[in-house]
């Protein structure tokens, strides 16, 4: 269970890297189709009624959610989503995790209209991994006591890695993702081909593992972060390479202790905010998140053989 010692922690950075996501779409077009484009809005009702609340929404945002037959552009949505995140940094009495979900279907929907800029062709890149089995420690940060996860997995490239990684934690792979390997970038293809030119970062699925690890097999720690939304941060530590065991099948998910925050909960500071909620029966959200959840959530359920088997599926 996460401590509640960090319930403080700031949600101010990812609330400021959201309204930086809403600005691009109203003011880099060479991103964008259109941005008087009409999307299929996300928000509900309820939704709606919320975000009317908000007394900083410009006049014709208003009448449009008020009215059930109005239709919402890329640049409506934009400057929507750039509200809430305002309000969620200046309002200190707002549910903080009801306006993050608000903000993050806002989001999702803008990430549907960026303008998909055509790579320019290259000859495949000729990949020769190695015959090493490589072992990682998997910690996201920012969460205590720690979830993790230790993972062999066999020479390959960092996309794939990304994949081990996603399929051990239990994440769903629905958003994007990079590394940071000594200062260095590496990106999600689907990043680098929508134009998101300023992240300046290498072809993660062009990148062996070998290439970037130690030849000495010293142990070294590098990032990954998954849903630039939520800032999932993880350190991920190579632990070495272990001799090959000719009867184990990889990859293999030796161990690790937590369960996967979900999905769109706001990160570090979001998941720490909902178990607090499911903890507290009389918290005014917890029917709310409760519903949200499913019902029933133990922060402490990990199973390494079930790990082992979804990262299996996924080769």
């Amino acid at each position: 269970m996460a401590s509640k010692k960090n319930s403080s922690i700031d949600l101010s950075e990812q609330v400021l890297a959201v309204a930086e996501f809403a600005v691009r779409f109203l003011v880099a077009p060479k991103y964008l189709i259109n941005k008087n484009a009409v999307v299929d809005f996300p928000l509900d009702k309820r939704e709606r009624a919320t975000v009317l609340k908000f007394p900083v929404l410009p006049a014709e945002l208003k009448a449009k959610l008020s009215s059930e037959e109005a239709s919402f552009t890329i640049a409506d949505t934009a400057r929507m989503l750039l509200t809430v995140a305002e309000s969620l940094l200046d309002e200190q009495k707002l549910k903080p995790v009801k306006f993050w979900m608000i903000a993050q279907k806002l989001a999702d929907c803008l990430e549907g209209y960026v303008f998909p800029v055509e790579p320019e062709p290259s000859k495949p890149a000729r990949l020769k991994p190695t015959d090493n089995i490589y072992q990682f420690k998997i910690t996201l940060l920012d969460i205590e006591p720690p979830i993790w996860r230790r993972i062999q997995i066999q020479d390959c490239t960092l996309q794939k890695l990304h994949n081990h990684i996603q399929q051990a934690m239990g994440w769903t792979n629905s958003h994007l993702y990079q590394f940071e390997i000594q200062k260095q970038c590496y990106g999600d293809p689907a990043m680098l081909s929508e134009g998101f030119d300023e992240f300046e970062c290498l072809d993660s699925s062009k990148t062996l593992l070998s290439s970037i690890l130690p030849e000495r097999r010293k142990r070294f720690a590098f990032k990954y972060e998954y849903d630039f939304g939520d800032g999932w941060k993880h350190e991920i530590l190579y632990e070495g390479i272990p001799p090959i065991d000719t009867k184990a099948k990889y990859p293999i998910c030796l161990e690790g202790e937590g369960a996967c925050p979900p999905e769109d909960c706001g990160g570090a500071w979001g998941y720490i905010h909902l178990l607090d909620v499911l903890e507290d029966p009389e918290h005014v959200e917890h029917r709310e998140l409760k519903e949200w959840i499913g019902g029933h959530f133990d922060s402490e359920e990990f199973d390494s053989k079930r790990a082992t088997k979804d990262m299996r599926n996924r080769r």
